[in-house]
């Protein structure tokens, strides 16, 4: 991941020069020479919050400031930011600010201000990753998907897993796999899944996916779910990808592996596989 601090600092720079365009998800990704699926995943453990959420709210910042500043009228303001009505954009100014775009203009109204980003990468101790790099055939997988927004994908995706293992699907599909397959760049699909099994049935509203031989960096996690999970996942993403000279990410996907879970929560095992190839 060679130029990541370079590349990222490219994205957020299209970013700002294009507050007032519409803004494409796989154009900004190009900038930091990686795909939308990867982009996002970094962007969000980085910066604590989704690349949507960042345009959002750098255009209310600016939104603001130009009401306070000039006579322009609020309508105009909200087709330049990309809203659809006077409506949608008060509803959103309103939330992000404390007050609806006319009182923006009285002399003396608290705003709110979302400054550019500015990352910077730096080394913060010597803090262990355990990894290993596998080769592995390519396999195929059993269980169901949905679709998910990469906005409110932290949230739904617990829920779709809670669902699952409180319905009579668990008895089917017990839950090795958890896999994201990138979409289109705004949505992916995560399927939970079990190994294929060629000579059993699939039964109705199940189907199959075959991931493809690929090379991966495999990061056991161990101890309660999720924080185990998602402690591991942020020193992948915050750490080791932009740090690492030997590997690059190959292939819009990447998989949990879970184990069954332990009585003591403390020995829960899993791991987050991330498809990679040499630089």
């Amino acid at each position: 991941m060679n130029g990541w601090n370079e590349g990222i600092t490219h994205a957020i720079a299209y970013i700002e020069d294009n507050l007032t365009n519409d803004i494409d998800i796989n154009e900004i990704a190009n900038k930091a020479y990686v795909s939308s699926f990867y982009f996002q995943k970094i962007f969000n453990v980085l910066c604590g919050f989704t690349v949507g959420e960042y345009i959002r709210n750098r255009r209310l910042t600016i939104a603001a400031q130009e009401l306070c500043s000039t006579d322009i009228k609020v309508i105009d303001v909200a087709l330049k930011y990309g809203y659809e009505s006077p409506d949608s954009f008060a509803r959103a100014f309103t939330k992000f600010h404390g007050i609806s775009p006319s009182f923006a203009r009285v002399q003396g109204s608290k705003l709110n201000s979302f400054a550019p980003l500015k990352i910077k990468l730096t080394l913060e101790g010597g803090t262990m990753l355990e990894y290993k790099i596998v080769e592995k055939a390519q396999f195929t997988v059993m269980g169901k998907s949905r679709k998910f927004n990469t906005e409110i994908s932290y949230d739904e995706i617990p829920k779709f897993w809670k669902e699952h293992m409180e319905s009579e699907d668990a008895k089917v599909v017990c839950g090795m796999y958890g896999i994201c397959m990138d979409s289109d760049g705004k949505n992916f699909e995560y399927f939970i899944a079990d190994n294929y099994i060629p000579w059993n049935e699939i039964p109705e509203g199940y189907e199959t996916k075959v991931i493809p031989a690929s090379t991966w960096a495999i990061f056991p996690c161990r101890g309660a779910l999720p924080k185990a999970l998602q402690d591991v996942n942020t020193k992948i993403w915050s750490e080791w990808i932009p740090s690492c000279k030997a590997y690059k990410l190959a292939g819009n996907y990447n998989i949990e592996m879970y184990t069954p879970l332990c009585e003591n929560p403390g020995e829960n095992y899993c791991e987050i596989w991330i498809p990679v190839e040499t630089i």
